[in-house]
């Protein structure tokens, strides 16, 4: 509940700070006193638009602070908590407004965006005045106090939680066959490519070793003339190899008398016969190598030229051709497998449409049901506060499942009817500003027990209306107040009359530095202050004996 509002600056509040209890506190005083300045600024505070004319004349900025004190666990710490800020049970809103237009909000002076401040303030703060579009007049809550009322908020999670395992199930699929699509658009080309490299089985490495091997018949037939006669001089008849061996034969026949000298000579001549018939080895692989049909080289050049043509046609180097078979080989097999994977995603989104759907439905069925115990209720509500021939109508009209969201498929809104033989339409546009109010005072009492915000103001709920009905109203928000915390601004000296706390809003002249100038002040009303201003409500500017009598006796039958 709102606990402390504290205002500097602002239109012709100088400097105010209000204390406020639990229960019902009420607000009076003349017209033109700063009732409404008073609401305007505890608006400010709570996330209104900023206007430079609310800054107060001659000074730079007005700023409103509005301290609550909130119940453990209440849902604005988990909002506050997604924006990184870690609240305690006494919460502070500030809002700094300059005379420049610019504007600032903070909390627990954090600073923060207005949207914010807007957000915590609205889950804060419920304000219904004549004319005032938020809360129960804006249809777009509607679904929402219908849900609180009849508890079916963890139903409507539920088909929130069903819609998005919905949405992302078709969304899966939508993206697979997306893929698929893609894929299958590829997969004439894919299977065309692979038949041409499969017809061409390329290998690695071969690319290198076939330009080994043509680089080596181009040059084969000058290699093969060099090899032979590197042959004839290691063989042939008078070469150095026949006369080493020879000599090689005469040594060692005398080796037997020559002693160890020609058996060194004789291991050093075979050691160059050995490495002569290496070489002559080596020559005889070598020109085996170099012997090539004459088509060969034709075979091999074409052969280099496909690998070539088609690496290029790929983008790919000669040696990733065989890798490039495998990645299409696992496209083609991919496909096949999401074709599979399809039909399982486009069965899983239709499982999740027909949970989201038997969800929606029973949630919709649900919302009827509490639309009639809500509609019966509220009606009862305004006999008393003589809106007799008035009726109220929760309409909730289906959408078709397919245009369903995470709200489920129903479009609630809140209609009436002031005269018999009418047709009920939204609360905006048929009730005057006196009805509005009554409507509104009808609607929370009913809703108070759940869904209502901590603090609820209501400025003049009680207009136009005076006597039985102005004590109907004040009765109504007195009950609504042993639930949550009200604030009501209120001419009816039968409300004033029932209220736990009585502020007075006055203006008075001062004067300062620009000469006299005129403030607003509020007073906190007790006892006889108390009975005074509600006899002068009763009574006018002339407070008679018989008011004040009059303002015992009200004030009688709220103690």
């Amino acid at each position: 509940m709102l606990v402390v509002l504290s205002i500097r600056d602002i239109v012709l509040i100088d400097r105010l700070d209000l204390e406020f209890g639990q229960g019902l506190s009420v607000l009076t005083g003349e017209t033109g006193a700063g009732k409404s300045i008073l609401l305007d600024a505890f608006s400010l505070a709570t996330g209104a638009r900023g206007d430079a004319a609310l800054v107060r004349r001659g000074a730079a900025q007005g700023q409103v602070t509005a301290t609550f004190e909130l119940a453990p666990g209440h849902s604005v710490f988990a909002l506050l908590a997604a924006n990184g800020i870690d609240a305690s049970e006494t919460l502070v809103l500030r809002r700094v407004q300059g005379a420049d237009g610019r504007s600032r909000a903070f909390i627990d002076d954090i600073a923060v965006s207005v949207q914010l401040l807007r957000q915590v303030g609205q889950a804060l703060v419920e304000l219904h005045g004549q004319h005032d579009e938020r809360a129960l007049i804006d249809p777009s809550g509607h679904r929402d106090l219908v849900d609180a009322y009849g508890g079916l908020s963890g139903e409507a999670r539920r088909v929130g939680d069903a819609y998005e395992a919905w949405q992302q199930a078709e969304s899966e699929r939508a993206r697979h066959e997306s893929e698929i699509a893609a894929t299958r658009t590829n997969a004439d080309y894919v299977s065309h490519a692979l038949e041409e490299l499969r017809a061409l089985a390329p290998e690695g490495g071969e690319e290198e070793t076939l330009t080994s091997r043509r680089q080596l018949m181009m040059n084969a037939e000058k290699i093969a003339s060099d090899l032979s006669e590197a042959l004839d001089a290691l063989q042939g008849e008078g070469t150095n190899g026949a006369r080493l061996a020879a000599v090689l034969r005469r040594i060692e026949r005398q080796a037997e008398s020559a002693g160890p000298v020609l058996g060194l000579v004789a291991e050093a001549i075979e050691r160059v016969l050995s490495e002569t018939d290496t070489a002559r080895a080596r020559i005889d692989e070598a020109m085996a190598l170099t012997a090539f049909e004459p088509k060969e080289l034709d075979r091999a050049e074409e052969r280099l030229f496909a690998l070539r043509a088609l690496a290029r046609k790929h983008r790919v180097q000669v040696d990733d051709l065989p890798a490039l078979i495998e990645r299409l080989e696992t496209e083609l097999a991919a496909l096949d497998q999401s074709e599979g994977r399809a039909e399982e995603l486009a069965k899983a989104a239709s499982a999740a449409r027909q949970t989201y759907e038997t969800a929606a439905l029973a949630l919709s069925k649900a919302r009827k049901d509490v639309a009639k115990r809500l509609d019966k209720e509220v009606q009862a509500e305004l006999g008393p506060l003589k809106l007799e021939k008035a009726s109220f109508v929760t309409y909730i009209e289906a959408i078709d499942l397919a245009e369903g969201g995470p709200n489920g498929i129903d479009r609630v809104s809140f209609l009436v009817r002031t005269n018999p033989g009418t047709e009920p339409g939204p609360l905006m546009k048929v009730a005057s500003g006196g009805e509005l109010a009554r409507f509104v005072l009808a609607l929370k009492v009913v809703l108070a027990v759940r869904g209502s915000a901590p603090t609820l103001v209501f400025d003049e709920a009680d207009a136009g209306v005076s006597g039985a009905t102005a004590a109907a109203v004040g009765e109504r928000l007195a009950g609504l107040a042993s639930r949550v915390q009200v604030l009501a601004v209120t001419h009816a000296p039968q409300v004033a009359a029932l209220a736990d706390g009585h502020l007075l809003i006055a203006k008075e002249a001062v004067r300062g530095k620009g000469g006299e100038a005129m403030v607003t002040r509020v007073a906190v009303l007790e006892g006889a202050h108390r009975r005074e201003e509600i006899a002068r409500m009763l009574a006018g500017q002339t407070i008679t004996d018989e008011a004040r009598a009059a303002a015992d006796r009200l004030m009688s039958r709220s103690a």
